[in-house]
C-alpha cells in the first residue's frame, strides 16, 4: 500500500504486478515505467520485469492494517484480470475486498471480457464496496463498455485515459462514473479539449458523474486540469 498521488483514489493496493500491452491506450504504459524504475532500485517485489505477471499472497493481509477508512486503487502496477493471474488468487483478492467494508476498492481492467465471464459464471463476490472500471481510450476498445454494463457491481466506470480519440455517441447505460485525462511523458500523444467536453455533455445528458483529471502532456502539473476555467471532480457516493 502507498499513498497515490491519482486525484480519483487515495491509496494504491497491487497484489499482483506485471502484464501485458492490448491495445493502443497501452503504448505508453505508466506501469511499465515505473516497475523498470523500481526493479533498478533493487525492489524485490518487481525484480521480474514488467511482462512477468506476478501474484504476491503476502499482499492479501494488508488492508487489514489501515485503521483509517480509504479509497484504494486496486493494482495500479498490474490489471486483477490478466489471463496470467490464476481464478483463485482473484477471488481471494475479493474476499479481501468483501470483508473490509471499510474501504472503497477501485478495480480497473482492460480485460473487460474476462471480468464478463468470471461474473456472469457467478465467480465473483460483489459488495457495494468495490467498484469495477474498464480503460476506454479510443473507439476502437469501444466495446469493453458492452461487457462492463452487464457486471453485477454497484458502481461502474470509465477510465478514458489516455484519451487518444473522440469518443462521440458512448452509450452509458449502467455507467456510474467517467474519468477523463490526457497522456503524459516523453512523447504524449494529444488530447483535443472538443473530445473531453463532447464527454462531459455526454455524461451530463445520460446523469452521469464526470471528472476530468488532466491536459498531461510532457509537463502535467503545468498543464493542469482545469476544462473551461474550472475542475470537475464528481465522483458516486461512498457506500
Amino acid at each position: 500500500m502507498s499513498t497515490s498521488s491519482i486525484e480519483w483514489t487515495e491509496l494504491t493496493w497491487n497484489p499482483t504486478t506485471g502484464c501485458s500491452k492490448v491495445s493502443a491506450g497501452c503504448k505508453f504504459c505508466y506501469a511499465e515505467i515505473m516497475t523498470r524504475r523500481l526493479k533498478s532500485m533493487g525492489q524485490e517485489k518487481y525484480s521480474g520485469g514488467f511482462k512477468s505477471v506476478r501474484i504476491h499472497p503476502e499482499e492479501l493481509n494488508r488492508p487489514a492494517a489501515w485503521k483509517k477508512p480509504s479509497i484504494v486503487f486496486v493494482n495500479s502496477m498490474s490489471d486483477l484480470f490478466h489471463p496470467e493471474v490464476p481464478l483463485d488468487f482473484i477471488q481471494k483478492v475479493f474476499a479481501v475486498m468483501n470483508s473490509h467494508p471499510q474501504h472503497t476498492f477501485q478495480v480497473l481492467t482492460k480485460r473487460a471480457e474476462r471480468l464478463y465471464d468470471l461474473d456472469q459464471d457467478n465467480k465473483l463476490t460483489w459488495t457495494p464496496n468495490i467498484w469495477i472500471g474498464t480503460s476506454v481510450e479510443d473507439e476502437g476498445v469501444i466495446d469493453r463498455i458492452d461487457f462492463l454494463r452487464k457486471i453485477k457491481a454497484n458502481i461502474k466506470f470509465l477510465s478514458c485515459e489516455p484519451l487518444i480519440g473522440a469518443l462521440p455517441k458512448i452509450n452509458l447505460l449502467n455507467i456510474d462514473w467517467v474519468i477523463v485525462g490526457g497522456e503524459s511523458g516523453f512523447k504524449p500523444r494529444p488530447m483535443l479539449e472538443s473530445w473531453v467536453i463532447d464527454i462531459k455533455n455526454q455524461c451530463e445528458k445520460q446523469k452521469v458523474k464526470f471528472f476530468f483529471k488532466q491536459w498531461g502532456g510532457k509537463n502535467k502539473k503545468k498543464a493542469g486540469r482545469l476544462l473551461m476555467g474550472q475542475t470537475w471532480d464528481a465522483m458516486p457516493e461512498i457506500q
